[in-house]
C-alpha cells in the first residue's frame, strides 16, 4: 500500500490450515472469485449497451473483451505472478483490489463525460477502465487459485478449489440481472447514468474487501513450502524407465495442444456469451431487458452443470466425460447456427451446460505428466484464457456483415478443435469410460500463474511404482 506500511502475516508453520483455522481465509478468498465472477456477467451485458448507446458496431464493441482478457489476463498475469514471488500473497491481492476498484471508479467520469459527439472517444475511455479492471482481476486470480489450493491439505486441495469457484458462477448470473434492470428499462435503454452507479457500488465493494484483507492476519505460505520437490517429483518414471517430463518444454506436445484446446475453449465460451443477448433480441421476440434476464438463466444453467459435472467425475474418466459434452456442444452450437425463434434462444442457454467442466478438465489433461515442467505447463495453460480476446472480434465481423445467428459458427470450430483434443487423449491413454485410479502420487507445484495439483498417473500403462518406493526406503535407511 501506499507510505510503504510493512503488512506482517504469519507463516504457516505446520504446512497448511484445517478445520476452523482456514473458514475465515477461505472466505475472505471466495469473495475475491465472487467479484470477478460479477464483473464478468456485467462485462457481456455492456456489450449490448454500448452498441445502442454509444451507436458502435458489434465488432466495435468486442474491444471490451480484447482489452479484458488480452491486456489483462494475457500481459499482466506475468506481473502479478512476479510480485506474489517477492511480495507474498497478500501484498498480491490488495494490489489487485486496488486496481479493480480504480477501474470501476473510473466509469464515472468517463460516463458523465460522454456525449454522442464523442461516442467513439468514450467507448476507448470505457474501454481504458476495462484494461485497469482486468489487470485487478487477472491478478487476483492468479493469487486466489494458488493460495486456495496451497492453504489447506493438499489431498482436499482440487475439491476446495472447485467449491471457490462455483462462487465465480453465482455471482457472474447476478451482473446480467443487476443490468436487466437498471441498463434496459424506460429512459435507462438510451443512457450511461445508471451505469456509473452500478461500477461506483462495485468499486465500493473491492475497497471493503480490501479493507478486510489489510486488517486481518492472513497466513501467509512460506516461499520454502512452494519451492519444495517431493520424492516422486523427482523420481516418478514411466513403463520405459523414462522420466517424467523428460525433454524441453516445447517438446511436451500434450501440453501444448491442451493450451491450444485452452485456447479455443475461452474463445467460444466468451463469444457465446458476448453475443448472446444480441442473438435474443435479433433471432426472436425478446427485448433487450429480457434477454439479459435469460444471461442470466444461462449463467445459472452454467453454474450448476459444473456441479453435476464434478460429480460426474468421480464416476466416469475425465477425458471420456469431456468428448461426451463436447459432442453435445457441437451439436447444440450447430443448431444455434441454423435455428431461429424462442427455441433456438432456449439451446443456446442449453450450451452453457454443457461446455461448464471444459476449463478445469482440459487444464488438468493439459498439465499432467509433465514431470519437472509441472510449473510452467500450469502457467502455460492459464494464458489459454487470451483466447477470449481473439474469437470474440472475428465473431464480431461476422455478426456486422452476416447476421449475429451465422456468426455463431465461430464458437462452433471452437468445440471441434476441443472434441478433437479429448478424441485423441482418449483414444491414446486407454480409452477407458469409468474412472481409474492407477495414480502413483500426487503433490502440489505453485506455478507462475496459479497452481496446479499435479496427478502424475499412466492411465492404461504399467507404471513402475516400485522404483519410486524403493528410492523411498534407499534415502529413509
Amino acid at each position: 500500500m501506499a507510505g510503504g506500511v510493512p503488512i506482517a502475516a504469519p507463516a504457516l508453520a505446520s504446512g497448511f490450515l484445517k478445520g476452523r483455522a482456514l473458514i475465515f481465509p477461505l472466505s475472505l478468498v471466495i469473495s475475491l472469485f465472487f467479484l470477478w465472477g460479477f464483473s464478468y456477467g456485467l462485462l457481456d451485458v455492456l456489450n449490448k449497451h454500448f452498441q445502442v448507446v454509444l451507436d458502435i458496431t458489434k465488432l466495435q464493441s468486442t474491444g471490451l473483451q480484447v482489452v479484458y482478457f488480452g491486456g489483462g489476463y494475457l500481459l499482466f498475469s506475468p506481473v502479478a505472478a512476479e510480485v506474489m514471488k517477492r511480495k507474498g500473497y497478500k501484498i498480491t491481492i490488495l494490489m489487485g483490489l486496488s486496481l479493480y476498484s480504480l477501474g470501476a471508479i473510473m466509469f464515472w467520469p468517463t460516463a458523465h463525460f460522454s456525449t454522442y459527439q464523442n461516442r467513439i472517444a468514450s467507448f476507448g475511455g470505457f474501454c481504458a477502465c476495462t484494461l485497469v479492471i482486468a489487470c485487478g482481476l487477472a491478478t487476483l486470480e492468479t493469487a486466489a487459485n494458488s493460495y486456495a489450493v496451497v492453504i489447506g491439505d493438499p489431498a482436499s486441495a482440487s475439491a476446495r478449489l472447485q467449491f471457490c469457484q462455483s462462487w465465480n458462477g453465482v455471482a457472474s448470473f447476478i451482473g446480467p440481472l443487476i443490468a436487466s434492470k437498471f441498463f434496459f428499462t424506460g429512459k435507462n435503454q438510451h443512457s450511461l447514468t445508471n451505469v456509473q452507479f452500478v461500477y461506483l457500488a462495485v468499486a465500493c465493494a473491492g475497497v471493503a474487501i480490501a479493507v478486510l484483507f489489510l486488517v486481518t492476519k492472513l497466513p501467509e505460505v512460506s516461499e520454502e513450502m512452494l519451492r519444495g520437490t517431493t520424492t516422486a517429483e523427482n523420481l516418478a518414471t514411466d513403463e520405459f524407465g523414462n522420466e517424467l517430463g523428460q525433454g524441453p518444454l516445447y517438446k511436451q506436445y500434450n501440453m501444448i495442444f491442451g493450451f491450444i484446446a485452452q485456447f479455443c475453449y475461452v474463445g467460444a465460451q466468451v463469444t457465446i456469451a458476448s453475443f448472446f443477448i444480441n442473438y435474443a433480441t435479433e433471432n426472436a421476440s425478446f427485448s433487450s431487458a429480457q434477454a439479459s434476464n435469460m444471461l442470466s438463466y444461462a449463467l445459472i444453467t452454467f453454474t450448476v452443470g459444473r456441479f453435476i459435472a464434478t460429480a460426474l467425475a468421480t464416476i466416469f474418466q475425465a477425458d471420456f466425460l469431456l468428448m461426451v459434452y463436447a459432442v453435445f456442444a457441437i451439436a447444440l452450437n450447430a443448431y444455434a447456427c441454423a435455428g431461429s425463434g424462442k427455441p433456438a434462444v432456449a439451446i443456446l442457454i442449453v450450451i452453457f451446460f454443457f461446455e461448464a467442466p471444459m476449463y478445469p478438465t482440459l487444464f488438468t489433461l493439459g498439465t499432467a505428466n509433465l514431470g519437472r515442467h509441472t510449473r510452467r505447463g500450469a502457467g502455460i495453460l492459464v494464458m489459454g484464457v487470451s483466447g477470449g480476446a481473439v474469437f470474440p472480434p472475428i465473431q464480431g465481423a461476422i455478426a456486422d456483415s452476416a447476421g449475429t445467428r451465422i456468426s455463431y459458427v465461430v464458437p462452433l470450430v471452437g468445440f471441434v478443435y476441443v472434441l478433437g483434443y479429448v478424441v485423441f487423449h482418449w483414444i491414446r491413454h486407454g480409452r477407458h469410460i469409468l474412472r481409474v485410479k492407477d495414480v502413483v502420487s500426487a503433490a502440489y507445484h505453485g506455478g507462475a500463474v496459479g497452481g496446479v495439483v499435479e496427478e502424475i498417473h499412466y492411465d492404461g500403462d504399467k507404471a513402475m511404482v516400485s522404483k519410486v518406493e524403493e528410492a523411498e526406503l534407499s534415502r529413509s535407511s
